[in-house]
């Protein structure tokens, strides 16, 4: 195919790969700078004595947001990727003792909360059913168009969207609807963790939220082989074969601009030209570096952030047999854990734990046999100065004595490896503001539409892609951005 538009796109985590392959596809000659040594963005990992770990986001739901990809690109997927569907998403484990399977089979999910809780399964049916509606009805038009032109008002399927919404979806929190859905406190607390995934508070983000279960238990969640970081690796490589080219080791200085037009960008002190820039960093971290707009980027301040994480990566000497790939130690009073997360910003003395052991899945390969390798995350309040090295012992404080607490042994003796990631390391390694995992929050109702558009409405040829735009963070929605950016571009491109 022959090239004569060319674009350069700034960062190569998951939506600037992802962007790359779309507008190769398009005829755009591609360029990706990264200031990293590898591509993946949040997606990376390390090995410590026959460990291995993935670094950043451990979840996969949405095969299809990649498989689209290698379509459009006409090259066969099974040739550089591989996954798997799982039998339960994730392992829930109360302070009472109560232990709950979330079967990715909606019936026997149902049954299992209904023997452990004595909550209704029909309950649990009509809320999955419901949230799979909001999903299709609703989330299927925003999540795969621009909020922020007027023409996605006038779609085709905007009539049903607003057919589907209730007033509980706008104006309730996320907790009072599965309050009012639901009766009993662990369900309500299961179903409450969803607004994690986008990294909100479910005591105030907008029950619209209640639309993220579908992704996991209806459409099912899955494990790529060789871990998350296979994700980014088969994204690098389909990018590579499609004629993108990747510098590497080289942060962007600056995007050239001339006459409200981005014409390409500075690197290493030289100017680089390009017809369209597409910028994958932080977008308060664009504004602010690379086009020195301060008012701009305090703009974008003016929206709360979303929370960020605290990383423990251990190498366990023994096996755990009752633990699955992702479990989940839940906290008994989640209400005060949101509230240190989002209003005090300081740690809370009983956080919830998630754990994730890929080595469940490839025993050997990512830890040794017999042992395991544990990614041992908390949701943390975004970085705004606190004492991180203090918070980080209380924290592992904290985890040990509740997982000593449920799993009824000390697991101390058992860690022979141990990393951590902070907020700090997150914002310095990806750029992402105060270490925030997804942007903005979703605390408001509001927050959707409030959200950075894909494109710039000053700067002609400018546009952006990743969690910090519409429509928001993590894997799923960055392979989102890219898809509605690339859809905007071919049409400001059309005929030229």
């Amino acid at each position: 195919m022959s090239h004569s538009k060319t674009a350069i796109i700034i960062g190569a985590g998951v939506a600037g790969l992802a962007s790359a392959i779309r507008l190769s596809a398009q005829g755009f000659q591609v360029i990706v700078y990264e200031k990293n040594e590898y591509p993946g963005g949040k997606i990376s990992e390390f090995k410590v004595k026959g460990y291995q770990f993935d670094a950043g986001p451990s979840l996969f739901t949405q095969p299809e947001n990649i498989e689209e990809l290698f379509t459009l690109a006409g090259e066969p997927i099974e040739n550089y990727f591989h996954y798997q569907s799982l039998p339960i998403s994730f392992k829930y484990f109360y302070e009472d003792g109560t232990v709950i399977n979330a079967y990715t089979n909606n019936l026997v999910f149902a049954e299992e909360l209904e023997n452990k809780t004595g909550e209704k399964k029909e309950r649990i049916l009509s809320y999955l059913e419901s949230s799979k509606k909001l999903y299709q009805n609703i989330a299927g038009l925003f999540l795969n168009n621009s909020l922020h032109q007027i023409k996605t008002l006038f779609s085709p399927g905007v009539y049903k969207a607003i057919k589907t919404l209730r007033w509980k979806h706008l104006f309730k929190s996320m907790h009072d609807l599965n309050e009012s859905h639901f009766k009993q406190k662990h369900t309500i607390q299961l179903f409450n963790r969803f607004a994690t995934y986008n990294g909100s508070n479910p005591y105030q983000a907008p029950g619209m939220l209640s639309l993220i279960p579908h992704l996991e238990l209806n459409q099912g969640t899955f494990y790529p082989k060789g871990g998350m970081i296979s994700i980014s690796k088969a994204l690098y490589q389909l990018a590579l074969k499609k004629g993108v080219q990747f510098y590497f080791s080289t942060p962007v200085e600056r995007i050239i601009q001339n006459e409200n037009c981005a014409n390409g960008v500075v690197v290493a002190g030289k100017n680089i030209f390009s017809d369209i820039v597409v910028s994958n960093m932080d977008v308060y971290f664009t504004y602010q570096r690379l086009l020195l707009d301060h008012s701009k980027a305090s703009e974008v301040l003016k929206q709360e952030r979303s929370s960020s994480a605290l990383i423990f990566y251990w190498g366990i000497n023994r096996s755990f047999p009752e633990l699955e790939l992702h479990n989940i130690f839940f906290t008994t009073n989640y209400q005060e854990e949101f509230k240190s997360l989002f209003k005090t910003k300081k740690v809370y003395e009983d956080p919830t734990v998630y754990i994730n052991i890929t080595g469940k899945i490839e025993p050997g390969l990512q830890a040794p046999l017999g042992k395991e390798n544990w990614f041992v995350m908390v949701n943390a309040p975004a970085n705004i100065g606190q004492d991180w090295l203090k918070f980080k012992e209380q924290y592992k404080a904290a985890i040990i004595e509740k997982l000593n607490r449920i799993l009824g042994v000390d697991i101390s003796p058992m860690i022979e490896v141990e990393e951590v990631l902070d907020p700090v390391t997150i914002e310095n390694r990806t750029d992402s503001y105060r270490g925030s995992l997804y942007g903005t929050s979703s605390n408001s109702k509001m927050a959707a539409f409030l959200r950075h558009p894909n494109f710039s409405k000053k700067i002609k040829n400018l546009y952006f892609v990743g969690g910090s735009v519409h429509p928001g963070g993590g894997i799923p929605l960055c392979l989102k951005s890219a898809a509605i950016t690339s859809k905007i571009v071919a049409e400001d491109f059309k005929g030229k």
